[in-house]
């Protein structure tokens, strides 16, 4: 399929901001200067500026590139200077303004047709786009009293998916992981499976802390972010979340009564993307819930094709660093999650960045 010509426009600005200095970069001098905190390969470069098959680059790429184009200033070797936002100058700051703003405009527009006509990765999922590898997902393992009988290794029909939790949300999530990152290793274990060098990767962690111990380890480490999760002596079937800075406030799941008993109609999501703890380099994706729906819920915003552009889009207006954590409301309805909406406002419990602006919806 023909890209887009909004992913084509972008394409041809940035290879024309690599032509334009004094003597043209190559892409592995671009990549060297753009890897200032987060490696870029030549070939993601390449991918960026290709006129056939276009991907589109991250926001913050996009940022890093207004930071590099928007002054004079050089290394030793002739090629363009990294400068930190805060030490550019009155001039300066007005040029990475206009550039960065026309960058996330194309992009804007590249990405709002990016499922229908573009050539790029065709997932549109672009937070699951990644650089590098490896990618480990970490599943949560179900509790040997909660799993069917084919998930005994004695019986001959033993499937070890058995083992899983939250197989609805993996799944989901392993497809569109695979059919963005083709050529990058990408595994998923369980939380019992998780090797050392896992941690040091990109991770993806599914599940609460009841039934995946590393969402509870890494929720005690990543000390930033002002959300916990813990058990509540009122709800048998999952954790609730709190947030710190909005004065302690609950997040919990709502119920009504039902024929066989309270029903579901209503769970919470978490969804976050930060630096990983263990590696700068890399990046921990949490997606999370009070229960099973709540988890799939925080899945599905970035995959359902219904809201996936438009979730990708509010991601890229409000966290333009890529790095957030937000609550979603989960409505459920007979027993299906639906897909969060970030466009209307009741869906946005709570969200937060590593700055520490925090918005209470």
């Amino acid at each position: 399929m023909a890209p887009s010509p909004e992913a084509v426009r972008l394409a041809k600005r940035l290879r024309g901001l690599r032509d334009s200095q004094d003597v043209t970069l190559t892409q592995s001098q671009l990549a060297k200067a753009l890897s200032h905190d987060v490696r870029v390969a030549v070939a993601t470069i390449s991918s960026w500026e290709s006129l056939t098959n276009p991907k589109l680059p991250p926001a913050d790429r996009l940022r890093s590139y207004a930071l590099l184009f928007c002054t004079d200033r050089h290394n030793a070797d002739g090629t363009p200077k990294m400068t930190a936002e805060r030490d550019l100058t009155a001039d300066e700051r007005g040029r990475f303004e206009e550039l960065h703003e026309e960058l996330l405009g194309l992009r804007d527009a590249a990405s709002r047709l990016q499922g229908t006509a573009t050539g790029s990765s065709g997932s549109g999922s672009y937070t699951w786009d990644f650089e590098n590898g490896p990618i480990t997902i970490i599943c949560p393992e179900a509790p040997t009293d909660e799993r069917p009988d084919l998930a005994n290794e004695k019986d001959p029909n033993y499937t070890r998916m058995y083992r899983y939790a939250d197989l609805d949300a993996l799944m989901e999530l392993w497809g569109h992981v695979r059919a963005s990152n083709p050529e990058l290793p990408i595994t998923h274990r369980l939380p019992s499976e998780v090797k050392a060098d896992d941690m040091s990767g990109h991770l993806v962690v599914l599940g609460g802390i009841g039934w995946n111990h590393v969402t509870k380890r890494l929720l005690k480490t990543l000390r930033e972010m002002p959300i916990s999760q813990f058990e509540v002596s009122d709800l048998k079937t999952g954790e609730i979340f709190k947030a710190s800075d909005v004065g302690g406030q609950e997040f919990r799941p709502v119920f009504e009564d039902g024929d066989d008993g309270p029903e579901l109609v209503e769970d919470v999501a978490l969804l976050t993307r930060l630096r990983n703890p263990f590696n700068s380099n890399r990046t921990i994706t949490i997606c999370n819930g009070i229960h099973s729906r709540g988890v799939l819920g925080a899945v599905r915003t970035l995959t359902d094709i219904a809201v996936r552009e438009r979730n990708e889009a509010y991601l890229s207006k409000h966290f333009p660093d890529g790095l957030f954590a937000m609550l979603l409301r989960v409505p459920v309805v007979n027993g299906e999650a639906i897909s969060p909406d970030l466009e209307i406002p009741e869906n946005r419990l709570y969200q937060w960045e590593p700055d520490h602006k925090v918005t209470k919806e």
